[in-house]
């Protein structure tokens, strides 16, 4: 990685603004946190900062409030998991801008820890307006990105402040760019790619980019409906995009004999969680049935074909993951990369990296992407707004 790090500049008696994504999935009705994995993340960069003597002010999104206080979208949860997580107090303030940042500051001593309070309570984060921007950066000397998950956006906390301020990477930011890295610039052959998830048009971009570089392309989740009835297989009333067909027409002629799609699936007769269901060839699906996971054949053949690989990088889920009778897919193919060694296995965000830790195995994994978004633009060989701002080593 070119980009410098905490590492890389002296933090002693400084005051650092930390960028975390603390964006974590939340119970609507309870307010529990559901995930912690993005907290967890940045806890080696915030102790680093506190052991070298560093005053930690941490900001975050969470949720989208328009520019709006919502009350169910305080950050008050993440500061109870982080005094959890922590051996000291994080002290919690309820804005980001202001007279009660500006007091807390002034009584801030080395080695503590500020949390403000969600930063798209104003509208202004999202608009990237420097004046903004510029507020938030007069609190600090320096400024260490390690939202990833946001890495993607070019809003005033992730691009605007670091042209007031130094701006380094945290340790989270560093494994993502290595780690996601190696799928783009990595010798360690045979490469394969697995690809699920609702739509093919999300991750056509990355697919393109990483064509050339795979052995083998495994295609699961709802976009395997696209490549089946491209092919001119029956896919009943499975949800195939508009676009859906005509990418899959594109990246067959791009990758040919590299794809491997499924042989079987499950089909049941409604889309909705608990429905009746089977198991289907793929030539067998039924007009009136939905596709919603990969049959049991095609798990089989799925990790045949990967056993040879040394580099495996997973995007999307295999089946519609979030209903327990359509996961057996997705939580097979956990299950099996867990399993290899001498292998690298890679996952991208969102719903894929759930899954993993869902199964409580994400230390069997190489390497579990914090973003979804962030990290499919990555794999299209963009340079992300908040890494790009960071400075060279």
């Amino acid at each position: 990685m070119n980009k410098k790090t905490v590492r890389d500049i002296n933090v002693t008696n400084k005051t650092v603004l930390l960028r975390a994504d603390f964006n974590v999935p939340m119970d609507k009705n309870t307010g529990r946190i559901l995930d912690i994995g993005r907290i967890e993340a940045t806890v080696s960069t915030i102790n680093y900062l506190c052991e070298n003597n560093a005053k930690v002010l941490l900001c975050s999104h969470l949720g989208r409030p328009y520019g709006m206080v919502e009350e169910t979208l305080r950050l008050t949860p993440i500061a109870f998991e982080l005094n959890k997580l922590m051996d000291k107090q994080v002290i919690y303030l309820k804005d980001c801008i202001g007279k009660e940042v500006e007091n807390a500051i002034a009584r801030f001593n080395p080695g503590e820890i500020i949390l403000l309070e969600n930063l798209r309570f104003h509208a202004e984060e999202e608009e990237n307006d420097q004046n903004f921007a510029r507020t938030l950066a007069s609190y600090a000397d320096i400024y260490v990105n390690d939202a990833f998950g946001a890495a993607h956006r070019a809003h005033a906390s992730i691009t605007g402040v670091p042209k007031y301020l130094p701006a380094v990477a945290g340790f989270l930011m560093e494994n993502e760019i290595t780690n996601l890295g190696r799928v783009l610039d990595s010798n360690a052959y045979p490469l394969a790619s697995i690809s699920g998830g609702a739509k093919i048009s999300d991750k056509m971009a990355a697919l393109k980019n990483i064509v050339a570089k795979v052995s083998i392309l495994l295609i699961g989740g709802g976009m395997a409906a696209s490549f089946l009835k491209a092919l001119g297989f029956q896919t009943g009333r499975s949800y195939v995009e508009e676009q859906g067909v005509e990418c899959a027409k594109i990246l067959l002629e791009m990758a040919g004999d590299k794809i491997i799609l499924p042989i079987d699936v499950i089909v049941s007769d409604l889309f909705e969680e608990g429905a009746n269901h089977r198991i289907s060839s793929v030539e067998n699906v039924a007009q009136q049935e939905y596709i919603v996971d990969i049959g049991p054949e095609t798990s089989k053949n799925f990790e045949t074909k990967l056993k040879d690989c040394k580099l495996i990088v997973w995007n999307g889920p295999m089946g519609v993951y979030e209903w327990e009778s359509f996961s057996q897919g997705t939580r097979q193919m956990v299950k099996f990369l867990s399993t290899l060694s001498d292998v690298i296995t890679i996952v991208g965000g969102g719903s894929t990296a759930d899954a993993v830790r869902d199964l409580q195995l994400n230390s069997k994994f190489t390497h579990v992407s914090t973003g979804g978004g962030a990290s499919l633009e990555f794999l299209e060989g963009k340079e992300l707004p908040g890494i790009k701002t960071l400075l060279e080593k």
